[in-house]
C-alpha cells in the first residue's frame, strides 16, 4: 500500500509557501526529481495552509 504523503510540519503562512513555490520554479523549474518531488510537497503544503484559511473564516 503506498504511504501517504507527508503533513506539513508547522503551519506557515501562505505567502512563505508561495515564495518557496515561487523560487523553485525560477531556480530551473521541475527538470529533476527532486524538485518535483519537493514541489509536490509545497503543494500539500500550499492545500493544507488554504484549508485552514477557509476553516478559521467558517
Amino acid at each position: 500500500m503506498p504511504t501517504p504523503p507527508a503533513s506539513p510540519r508547522a503551519a506557515r503562512s501562505l505567502s512563505a509557501v508561495n515564495e518557496d513555490i515561487r523560487a523553485l520554479l525560477s531556480a530551473g523549474g521541475l527538470v529533476s526529481v527532486k524538485a518535483r518531488h519537493r514541489y509536490e510537497e509545497l503543494l500539500v503544503e500550499w492545500a493544507a495552509v488554504v484549508r485552514g484559511d477557509v476553516a478559521e473564516a467558517a
